[in-house]
């Protein structure tokens, strides 16, 4: 017989158990085979069956306890047993509604033959009758507004669980929320009372689902008394009612755990898991957060639990300490084993939970304690040991653990018997299989003792020896990747103590079919045809086969339909559709193997969005319209076409043409599968719907749009939120909030219901209703906290109870001064600063920070002149230190600290400190001047930044061929040094020259020049030189060669003309590097040599012609010509000019006059003193006031530095100046008011307008 692997090989690996499979000639111990559950419950009209079903041979005989005693079931009345060999149920049937009690205990099946006894778990029977609720009499509820109260539901008990419901008397559900809420128990929680409350019908209803009951209590009338304050009050606890609780929880079970509170406004819960985070897989938070399960607890769940109940006022909390527990659960199940004679027969049975469960064994149904005690058996570790078993030791044992939480029974029998070695599976069966898959060869034995098994091949070897090669311990030898030299004879054997058995396997190895060219994915348009194509190569000795697959099902020609083509590896899809998109396989198989090529197909059609992107929705119903008094309708529509990609979700939107037109909201998104929703809608909207079609390409077009429908209006659900309270002036506060949307109005119109008090009163709240999203608070204190409440309000009614937001009125400057601890130094350029903090009190405000600001004044050595740069570092109010970095060393600083708050700065606390020296900047502008083939001259200016005093300079020097070696290094003491003359250098070397300054501190940056000298550099060579003149001067011009040193020459220009010789001009001394030279002073029309000169050697010489007409003679030079003559005559007319002016001032004042004089003299308008300008104050019209009543300059107003200064004309000066030293203060003081008489004084004393004769 041959065995195609491929079929058979799922069934060979099967459990160990198939090795004590029992032949048909032997018998067989009771295994129990089905029973009732652990606990049952019956009702009045139920029949109670008990069923206890086993297997066994010879045939099993059954008997029955309740509560530890026999019980006969035949000799019982009303009781139906079933006459079934393998079956010990029975059916007890009642004629009344209390039959079910005298039957309630605890009962528990004994099957039994001569092999043993097999022992059902405890079956708990529990009889209840119907359920009732007892009569009372229920007293009205009386609560004021605003308060707490708990309707108190207290249902019968029951076995199962029951639901309940809170209704009225028009069978509507109780509406459930933050603030009302029905707990596990099933009272009736109100965190506050309103006046909507008020109601006479608040029913409970119960519902028995085992007895498909609903009953419910009497209705309880809930008075809730108006009132014009509700008191605020924080929170408590309504349920669980102390500060902590112990629970047990058992693992795998869900957890729930429960806080209720009550407290004005309405509080909300938290949990909190002090060990650590919640189990964010298992957590759910229900009940609006009254209620926190933990499904399926494990372990790490033990510990403790808060629930927190917060409102504006306060909070309250509750630990719970959750401890798990465990019912009895299996680490190791005792298994039913056959033996052999002799052997030791072990069944263990090891259980765990929490407590630790107690274990006891039973043989036979009979406790081990009621056996005698010279059995052969033994228990060790949680095992029962048997030693030497023999045929009459055969036995059914039990198992048993149990705690407080639950018990588990296994039964396992122990089969002794003496059987030769067979072995059950076929000889000389052949096995196909194809190469680098495995095969399977069986050899099923069976005996007892059990036999072992081996595997040999030809030459009487062991298989194992190669790693392809592995047992299973039913006996099959399973062979991974074969190979073609697998092909062979395998042999079984089979030994016992009794006898060995052999048998053989055939092996027959295949070439593995492959797909050599399989189909390709495609996008096609639809309408369109798509090709597919697949090659495979088989075993030539098998039955080939191609057949194609369209999304896992089989494709075929359909009858005339020419749909698909199929024809030697082809497949041709005609017209296609959407519906044609999918997967497409390639199947090549013979009757050992099968593989398989896929590819895909993607149909498209053409959109104004794009081909992969959802069509439109084609239709679009509104239905359900009754539904909008309760602010919802029905929309459904047709599903669109999804192109390539399946339809992801629908996006459902809104528009309202009255408030928004042409704006669509969405109004949420529904799974792609669903073709309708219904929809809950805000108050007074009016809704016009479309719904848009979406998949993993993007959006589809929109579909047609609805018809309008408004819904009804109704009282605001949202109040504004970002309430704030802040004032814009000392003596305000402007409450501020984020409008509602217009969707939120619930009416035409919404106005806003103002609150406030000052924090930390019980009066009554002040109110105001406004329209705009801001109300003004006049005549508050300065800054002074105040609780705030916004409210929404319409027609309707209003919106929620807000929540209490904390606000200020207005800041003040603030009033105080940081105090400075110190100024730590860290280095030449950075200080630590820190002060201490200020005194809230004082701040007049928020403390927002501090701000320090920093200048230097100037060097240690001199201080500066010049324009003062003021840096500003702004530090959070939780800090008291900065760090000033980035400071110039050895420099002097101003520092100064001030708080700030939202309205400004306040009074700054001053201090002055110094940085120590530090290296300074590099030098200036240094240049090498050759001097000879040995020698370089040095040039320097001193660094810019100083940072200290200088000492000297470093220079260094070194060959740049040599890489750095031979460096030489010496210091240059002179700090007023400005050149260095360099000897004894390699007439062929270029040199890196380095030159640093030094302080005390050492050496700053470097500057670096590279060179060599004039022998080095070659010939002076002037490149492209070239001369150009203008009518009385010439420009010589030339390009530096790269590479040459600096050096100075002489230029002389030589006039060629009639006198001999020429007139030469004074020769010029001249650096190479400056490119240019400009020779003045030459005259017009005239031809002149141009000789260069170096060290008194000629090197250069050109020619050059001046513009003009003619040559002008130049007379004897005379002293008219001389600079101190022409500045002796201009200070002359300077000192005429200024005297001229000050006799004109003069006469215009007409002299000395007094105040008096002044006020009673007719004045001219622009001598006029300013008018409404505040005291001492400079105006835009500041220059015309000096230029039209200037007092005379001749010696009445005293010079600069005589101790006539300006405190004397206003007791004490403030002069304020901007970083850039701008005035931006005034003047004012004692003096000033005296004078001034008032701000409505005609003549205000100033330094422009003095209230004193000139003298």
């Amino acid at each position: 017989m041959v065995v195609a692997l491929r079929y058979v090989w799922p069934l060979l690996l099967c459990s160990p158990c198939l090795l004590i499979q029992i032949p048909e000639e032997l018998m067989e111990p009771p295994v129990i085979t089905e029973q009732s559950p652990r606990r049952l419950v019956v009702f009045p009209t139920d029949d109670i069956s008990l069923k206890c079903e086993a297997s066994g041979k010879p045939e099993v005989q059954f008997r029955w306890t309740r509560d530890g005693v026999h019980f006969k079931p035949k000799e019982e009345l009303g009781v139906t047993v079933y006459q079934s060999p393998h079956s010990g149920s029975f059916t007890i049937t009642g004629n009344n509604s209390n039959f079910a009690q005298r039957f309630q205990g605890i009962y528990r099946c004994f099957a039994s033959n001569k092999l043993g006894t097999a022992m059902s778990h405890e079956i708990r029977l529990m009889a209840e009758g119907a359920p009732k609720w007892p009569k009372e009499t229920v007293k009205p509820v009386e609560v004021e507004e605003g308060e707490s109260v708990v309707l108190p539901c207290h249902p019968p008990p029951s076995a199962e669980p029951l639901r309940i419901y809170w209704m009225n008397s028009k069978i509507l559900h109780i509406k459930q929320d933050e603030r009302v809420t029905m707990g596990q128990n099933g009272n009736l929680y109100f965190a506050n009372v309103l006046t909507s409350d008020n109601h006479s019908d608040y029913i409970c209803h119960a519902h028995f689902p085992g007895t498909r009951t609903i009953i419910q209590k009497e209705p309880i009338d809930l008075r809730v008394k108006a009132t014009n304050s509700m008191i605020d009050r924080k929170p408590r606890l309504l349920f669980p009612t102390n500060s902590s609780s112990h629970l047990v929880a058992l693992q795998g079970q869900p957890l729930v755990l429960e806080c209720i509170a009550e407290g004005f406004p309405t509080p909300t819960i938290k949990w909190l898991r002090p060990s650590g985070p919640m189990p964010a897989d298992r957590v759910t938070y229900q009940n609006h957060n009254k209620t926190l399960q933990l499904l399926k607890v494990g372990e790490e769940d033990d510990g403790e639990y808060r629930c927190l109940a917060e409102n504006s006022l306060g909070s309250a909390r509750h630990a719970y300490y959750v401890t798990v527990e465990a019912a009895p659960y299996w680490l190791h199940k005792p298994q039913s084993h056959l033996y052999g004679p002799g052997e030791t027969a072990r069944l263990d049975c090891q259980v765990q939970g929490r407590p630790q469960p107690e274990v006891t064994w039973r043989i036979n149904g009979i406790p081990m304690e009621e056996l005698a005690k010279d059995q052969k058996y033994r228990i060790q570790r949680g095992a029962l040991i048997l030693s030497n078993a023999q045929p009459s030791d055969t036995m059914v044992t039990q198992c048993e653990a149990r705690n407080r939480h639950g018990l588990l029974l296994a039964n396992a029998y122990i089969y002794v018997v003496q059987l030769p070695a067979k072995i059950l599976t076929a000889d000389n069966q052949t096995y196909m299989a194809v190469q680098g898959s495995t095969a399977y060869l069986l050899c099923k034995a069976f005996g007892a003792p059990v036999p072992s098994v081996q595997w040999l091949d030809e030459d009487g070897t062991t298989v194992l020896q190669d790693e392809r090669f592995f047992p299973y311990a039913n006996g099959t030898l399973g062979i991974r990747d074969l190979q073609a030299n697998d092909t062979g004879r395998y042999f079984c054997l089979a030994a016992n103590d009794q006898n060995n058995v052999t048998i053989v396997a055939n092996l027959k190895v295949k070439d593995a079919t492959q797909i050599t060219q399989g189909p390709r994915s495609a996008i096609e348009k639809k309408g369109s045809r798509v090709t597919f194509t697949c090659q495979a190569s088989f075993d030539p000795s098998l039955q080939p086969s191609i057949t194609w697959r369209g999304d896992g099902r089989d494709l075929q020609e359909l009858g005339d339909s020419d749909k698909y083509f199929i024809e030697h590896g082809r497949l041709v899809i005609h017209s296609l559709d959407y519906s044609d998109q999918g997967n497409y396989s390639c199947v090549a198989s013979t009757e050992l193997d099968v593989v398989e090529s896929r590819a895909q197909l993607l149909v498209v059609g053409l959109t104004l969005l794009g081909p992969f992107n959802p069509g439109p929705v084609p239709r679009l119903v509104l239905s359900d319209l009754h539904l909008l008094t309760q602010s919802q309708v029905r929309v459904s529509w047709s599903p669109a076409e999804d192109h390539n990609a399946p339809i992801e979700k629908y996006d459902i939107e809104f528009e309202d043409k009255e408030m928004a037109p042409e704006k669509w909201y969405s109004l949420g998104k529904v799974p792609g599968n669903q073709t309708s929703t219904t929809l809950k809608l805000s108050p007074y909207v009016h809704y016009t719907f479309r719904v848009t079609a979406i998949n993993k390409y993007g959006p589809g077009e929109p579909s047609p749009v609805s018809e309008t429908v408004v819904t009804p209006e109704a009282a605001p659900e949202k109040n504004p939120v970002d309430v704030k309270g802040e004032g814009n002036e000392t003596t305000n506060m402007v409450i501020t909030w984020k409008p509602l949307r217009w969707m939120d109005w619930n009416a035409p119109q919404v106005q806003y219901r103002v609150q406030w008090r000052p924090q930390g009163t019980r009066g009554p709240w002040q109110e105001q209703i406004v329209s705009d999203p801001f109300l003004v608070v006049s005549n508050t204190s300065t800054f002074v906290p105040y609780e705030i409440k916004v409210q929404a309000v319409n027609s309707q009614g209003k919106g929620p109870e807000p929540q209490v937001t904390i606000g200020y009125s207005g800041e003040d400057y603030p009033q105080a001064i940081p105090e400075l601890e110190g100024i730590e130094i860290l280095n030449s350029s950075a200080v630590l600063v820190t002060w201490r903090p200020v005194d809230l009190a004082q701040v007049k405000g928020h403390l927002r920070g501090y701000n320090v600001t920093y200048w230097r004044e100037g060097s240690q050595r001199k201080h500066s002149k010049r324009h003062i740069h003021k840096d500003h570092v702004v530090v959070p109010a939780n800090t008291t230190s900065v760090i000033l970095s980035g400071l110039r060393p050895y420099s002097s600083y101003h520092l100064e600290v001030q708080a700030f708050n939202g309205r400004g700065l306040g009074p700054a606390s001053e201090f002055t400190f110094s940085t120590p020296e530090g290296v300074p900047g590099h030098p200036e502008a240094l240049h090498l001047e050759c001097q000879s083939n040995t020698s370089l001259l040095l040039r320097w200016q001193p660094p810019l930044s100083h940072n200290g005093v200088l000492t000297g300079y470093v220079l260094s020097y070194h060959p740049l061929d040599e890489g750095g070696k031979g460096q030489l290094s010496f210091n240059l003491r002179d700090p007023e040094l400005r050149t260095h003359n360099l000897t004894d250098l390699s007439p062929h070397l270029r040199y890196r020259f380095q030159l640093q300054a030094t302080t005390k501190e050492g050496p700053g940056e470097a500057i670096v020049r590279e060179g060599g000298t004039m022998a080095l550099s070659g010939i002076s060579d002037f490149g492209n030189i070239s001369a150009t003149a203008g009518e009385n001067y010439s420009v010589v011009s030339w390009v530096p060669k790269e590479g040459q040193c600096n050096f100075r020459f002489h230029i002389l220009f030589k006039a060629l003309g009639e006198e001999k010789g020429g007139a030469s001009l004074s020769p010029q001394y001249v650096s190479y590097n400056q490119s240019s030279y400009t020779q003045w002073d030459l005259q017009p029309d005239t031809d002149y040599e141009i000789h260069l000169f170096k060290e008194r050697m000629f090197r250069h010489q050109m020619a050059v012609k001046t513009n003009g007409t003619g040559r002008v003679r130049l007379p004897p030079a005379g002293f008219a010509t001389e600079g101190w003559f022409i500045g002796f005559v201009s200070a002359i007319i300077l000192l005429l000019l200024v005297l001229l002016i000050l006799c004109f001032i003069k006469r215009s004042k007409g002299g000395k006059y007094s105040v008096k004089d002044k006020e009673d003299t007719q004045v001219d308008s622009e001598a006029r003193p300013m008018k409404d300008e505040t005291f001492g104050e400079y105006s835009d019209n500041e220059e015309k006031a000096f230029g039209s009543s200037q007092p005379s300059l001749n010696g009445d107003i005293k010079p600069l530095g005589s101790d006539d200064s300006l405190a004397d004309y206003g007791g004490s000066v403030d002069v304020q100046f901007n970083e850039d030293g701008s005035f931006i203060g005034q003047y004012s003081g004692k003096k000033e008011k005296e004078a001034a008489g008032g701000n409505d004084s005609s003549g205000a004393t100033s330094p422009i307008n003095p209230a004193v004769a000139l003298e």
